[in-house]
């Protein structure tokens, strides 16, 4: 008997999960295609709210040990490039250029970088130093960082989660349970910083980052040549915030493919 009703309760909540999913668009296609409908089980504010408060937790303890913002110099190349690409963003949604964008730089050898939901950016300098990073290619990681928020990979995620049973307790949040704003933090936290993203949430980054660039006078070719250094820095092997991309090759290619077809915005940019 007990076990029959473990399993009605596990059907019934369940069914809640699927019947609060709603399958959106959250931006347009651009030039490039990116064009999927997402099912979200929680909102966009909740999760930005979440993001916001765990990246100042990050700056927090980044400042605290001495590592945020240390090199002015790279700080306002860093922020230059990212107030070039902020304004692009409408190419893919109309409300993302007035985001409560922040963008910092924090002291690590890492090969790093993140764009949280509702544009919170943080670079890692071991990225740019290691990897002695053109323009160019700052703004190819950061087009492909900022691309995850606008399409809301995390809030995407999140709502996985739940259906799936990777965050239990979310699950019993959404059902009225628990501790919701304390559970939803934590598993937008593991989704940003512990669990990979999808092969199909890193591409449709990759070829909205090419195109963020373009329309900010970047080269969009560069994102190739990219991911050459890479793997250079890692033996071969991609680094783990992108163990879930294609092959080298395939990405290569792939990445070329998008470039060509963005280069005619990025050649009228620059007649500007």
């Amino acid at each position: 008997m007990r076990k029959t009703w473990s399993r009605w309760c596990g059907m019934a909540l369940a069914a809640l999960v699927l019947a609060g999913c709603q399958t959106i668009q959250t931006t347009q296609g651009g030039a490039v295609g990116v064009d999927r409908g997402q099912s979200m089980l929680v909102s966009a504010s909740e999760v930005e709210q979440a993001s916001a408060q765990q990246y100042q937790q990050v700056i927090a303890a980044a400042q605290k040990k001495g590592q945020l913002n240390r090199d002015r110099r790279m700080l306002t190349r860093v922020r230059g490039i990212a107030n070039r690409l902020i304004p692009q963003t409408s190419a893919f949604r109309a409300d993302a250029p007035g985001w409560r964008w922040e963008v910092n730089v924090i002291e690590s050898n890492e090969l790093n970088a993140w764009c949280m939901a509702g544009g919170k950016i943080a670079f890692y300098r071991g990225l740019i130093d290691r990897l002695k990073l053109t323009d160019d290619e700052i703004a190819a990681v950061m087009g492909h960082e900022i691309a995850h928020a606008l399409r809301e990979h995390a809030r995407e995620r999140v709502s996985q989660a739940m259906v799936t049973n990777i965050g239990v307790s979310v699950l019993s949040a959404a059902v009225g349970l628990g501790q919701p704003g304390a559970e939803l933090m934590g598993t937008v936290a593991k989704v940003s910083f512990e669990l990979p993203n999808s092969r199909l949430h890193e591409t449709e980054a990759d070829s909205m980052g090419v195109e963020l660039a373009a329309r900010a006078g970047y080269d969009p070719r560069a994102a190739v040549g990219l991911w050459d250094k890479m793997a250079s820095q890692s033996n071969g092997a991609q680094p783990e915030w992108l163990s879930t991309h294609p092959s080298h090759a395939t990405r290569k290619a792939e990445l070329a493919r998008d470039a060509a077809r963005v280069m005619p915005i990025y050649e009228a940019t620059r007649r500007r």
